[in-house]
């Protein structure tokens, strides 16, 4: 049989448990309103003397044309990624007055990695973008930040008797890794006007 001394103890430490539940559900109303959605406004571009929010920063960041030889995949590769990021960057809404320069140097490499042992030609490949970025101040024209992104993507061979199936899906895949490669790029922009450095 349980003593009342034991009863009240048990009472109490459910009064613990909650009043500290209580304490924690305060803090968290009292810092909700200290949190920002990463790309949203909230009112911050009408406040006088408030910081850009990230995607005014974003708008003004002007992508370079990514150079390479004409006819190349990378030329292809180039206005690919270069597209995606303005895209991604301005939203489709156009580009704010620039504020910043991103420059891009790509490379694109195919590996075989199934390779049919009766015929020697291959079944599967990886189709793989090297990137190399970096950002410049267009107001005190320096370099702010640079880094690297990589991105890979598998596509099938379906047959060799199928010529164009191989093309296509090559295509599919530099066009898979391209959005792969732009969207790391603007993550680590967002990241960048975010914290600063």
């Amino acid at each position: 049989m349980s003593s009342p001394r034991g009863y009240r103890g048990a009472g109490l430490a459910g009064i613990r448990r909650f009043l500290a539940l209580g304490l924690v559900f305060a803090c968290a109303g009292l810092t909700a309103g200290c949190f920002q959605p990463l790309y949203g406004t909230i009112g911050m571009d009408t406040v006088p003397g408030a910081p850009p929010s990230v995607r005014a920063a974003m708008a003004g960041v002007e992508v370079a044309e990514i150079d390479a030889p004409n006819g190349t995949p990378e030329a292809r590769l180039g206005v690919e990624v270069r597209n995606a990021l303005i895209f991604g960057l301005t939203g489709g809404a156009g580009q704010m007055p620039p504020t910043h320069m991103l420059k891009i140097n790509l490379k694109g490499n195919r590996q075989h990695v199934i390779v049919d042992i009766t015929t020697a030609r291959p079944d599967m490949e990886i189709y793989g973008i090297d990137a190399t970025y970096s950002l410049t101040d267009l107001a005190n024209k320096k370099v702010v930040l640079t880094g690297r992104a990589f991105s890979r993507a598998s596509y099938d061979i379906p047959g060799q008797q199928q010529r164009f199936a191989r093309q296509r899906g090559e295509r599919d895949a530099q066009n898979r890794a391209s959005d792969i490669i732009a969207d790391q790029i603007k993550s680590r922009l967002a990241s960048y006007f975010v914290t600063g450095g």
